[in-house]
C-alpha cells in the first residue's frame, strides 16, 4: 500500500496496538467518556416543532431499531446475576418499568423525607418526554441452565465467532443481556444509566461498556465515521415495513419460537481504528479502499452519495476495485439482495493507550433478520479487504432485540417466560 509508513513499521505499529489492547482489557467493564469535556460536534435527530421526535415505546418491535441515531449513546452488555428464573422475570420488569418512565418523561415518585432522593437531579425536577431511546436484547448466554431457558433461545442465536481479522478480547465479548440507550444529550444517556443501574443492583452487573457518538453530516448526508468517509449509505429504506419484514424483523413462519416474533438479530462490533496510521495513506487510495469519494460519498463512478454504483458497467474494477468495500459487502445483484443489514454506527473515542497512541474507532451495531444470511455471509467477502490493515476489532457480541413491548401491561421477556 502507498503512503509513507514501510511495511515492517505498519507490522510494528499493529503489533503495539494489540500489546495495548490487551492491556486495557483489564478495565474494560470502566465507562469510557468522550475525550472532549463533553461537547460534542454532533448532529440532531429529527425535529418536531423544534424537539426531538420521540421514538414509540409501546408497540410490536422496539422503535429504536429503525430510529436514526442519535448524539449520544452508550451500549452495555450485563451478566445476570438473578438467582433463578423468577428473579430474572423481576429483573425484565424493572428495566422495562424504568426504561417506559426514561423514555416517557415525568416526575419521579417521592420516596419519603427519610428515604434518599427518587432521582439523581442530574437532567432537573421533570424528565423530558422523548428525549430517551432504549434498546433490550438478551444474548446466547441467557439460554443456558441458570433459568429453565434452555431450548428457547431464538434459533440462530449463538455466541459471536472470532473472524478472519479480528483480535477480540474476553472481558469486551459477550453477555446475557444488552443495552443501548441513545439520546441526543450526555446527560440524558447518564442519567437513564445511573437510574437502571440503581433499581437493578442485585439483578445483573455491567460486564462491559463503551460509549459513542455521531457526527454531523459534514455538509449533508449520511454522518462520517473516524476515517472521515460517510456510514451507512447503503442502508435499506427504514420506512418501508415490506422491506423491513425482509431484512430486519423475525416473523412468524421462519423457525423461530413464537415468542421471538418481531425481534431482530443484532450485532455489535467494537471496531479500533488506527488513525495515526490511516492519516499518513494518500487520498487517493483510501478512496479506492472504500469504493467512495471521500468529500461527496458518491461511489467513484458516480457524482451523489445515494448514487447506485454501475458495477456491470465496471466488469474489472478499474473504476472501483473489485476489493473495495461497497463492492464486496454489497455486490448488489439478485443473488444478495436478501443479505443486506441495517447499519447503527457510532464513533468512539478513548483518549491514548498505553503506549501513546489515539485511541478511538467505531462502535458497529447492525440488525438483521438473520445472522447467517446477513451479517456472517457478508463478513466472510469482507475477510482480507485492503480496510483489515488499519481497523482491528476486539468486542463485541450477538444479541437478539427482543420484540417490543406492546402496553402497560407488557414488558421486555414476558412471552419468553412465560411458558
Amino acid at each position: 500500500m502507498s503512503g509513507d509508513m514501510s511495511g515492517v513499521g505498519r507490522r510494528g505499529f499493529l503489533r503495539g496496538a494489540a500489546l495495548a489492547g490487551a492491556g486495557l482489557a483489564a478495565g474494560a467493564a470502566a465507562p469510557a467518556s468522550p475525550q472532549n469535556g463533553g461537547q460534542l460536534p454532533v448532529p440532531g435527530p429529527q425535529l418536531t416543532n423544534g424537539s426531538p421526535a420521540a421514538v414509540a415505546f409501546h408497540g410490536p418491535h422496539q422503535g429504536a431499531v429503525l430510529a436514526p441515531p442519535r448524539r449520544v449513546t452508550a451500549f452495555l452488555a450485563f451478566d445476570v446475576t438473578a438467582a433463578d428464573r423468577q428473579g430474572l422475570a423481576d429483573l425484565l420488569r424493572t428495566v422495562t418499568e424504568r426504561a417506559r418512565f426514561l423514555a416517557g418523561g415525568g416526575v419521579p415518585e417521592p420516596v419519603g423525607i427519610t428515604g434518599p432522593p427518587a432521582d439523581s437531579g442530574i437532567l432537573g425536577p421533570r424528565l423530558p418526554s422523548g428525549a430517551l431511546a432504549v434498546t433490550v436484547g438478551v444474548g446466547a448466554s441467557l439460554f443456558d441452565d441458570r433459568f429453565g431457558l434452555h431450548g428457547r433461545a431464538p434459533r440462530r442465536l449463538a455466541p459471536m465467532p472470532a473472524f478472519p481479522d479480528d483480535d477480540l478480547q474476553a472481558d469486551w465479548c459477550h453477555g446475557d443481556l444488552s443495552l443501548q440507550l441513545c439520546a441526543d444529550d450526555t446527560d440524558t444517556v447518564l442519567h437513564a444509566l445511573r437510574d437502571i443501574a440503581r433499581h437493578t443492583r442485585g439483578g445483573m452487573q455491567v460486564r462491559w461498556r463503551l460509549d459513542g457518538f455521531a457526527n454531523p453530516p459534514r455538509p449533508t448526508g449520511t454522518p462520517r465515521n473516524l476515517l472521515g468517509f460517510k456510514d451507512g449509505t447503503g442502508n435499506p429504506d427504514t420506512g418501508s415495513a415490506r422491506e423491513m419484514d425482509r431484512l430486519v424483523w423475525v416473523g412468524k413462519g421462519q423457525g423461530e419460537p413464537d415468542w421471538a416474533a418481531g425481534g431482530s438479530y443484532q450485532v455489535v462490533r467494537l471496531i479500533r481504528m488506527l488513525v495515526e496510521f490511516w492519516d499518513r495513506v494518500s487520498l487517493t487510495e483510501q478512496e479506492r479502499m472504500f469504493g467512495r469519494a471521500r468529500e461527496t460519498g458518491a461511489p467513484l463512478d458516480g457524482d451523489h452519495e445515494h448514487d447506485t454504483p454501475n458495477y456491470p458497467g465496471d466488469p474489472k474494477g478499474d473504476i472501483i476495485p473489485l476489493d473495495s468495500h461497497i463492492r464486496v459487502a454489497n455486490p448488489r445483484t439478485a443473488a444478495t439482495a436478501d443479505q443486506r443489514i441495517l447499519r447503527r454506527a457510532y464513533n468512539y473515542d478513548r483518549g491514548m493507550d498505553g503506549n501513546g497512541n489515539l485511541d478511538m474507532g467505531l462502535l458497529f451495531c447492525c440488525y438483521q433478520q438473520d445472522l447467517a444470511r446477513q451479517f456472517e455471509t457478508v463478513q466472510h467477502r469482507l475477510a482480507g479487504e485492503p480496510l483489515t490493515d488499519y481497523i482491528k476489532p476486539f468486542g463485541g457480541g450477538y444479541f437478539f432485540a427482543l420484540p417490543g413491548v406492546r402496553d402497560t401491561a407488557d414488558w421486555y421477556g414476558r412471552a419468553l417466560l412465560a411458558a
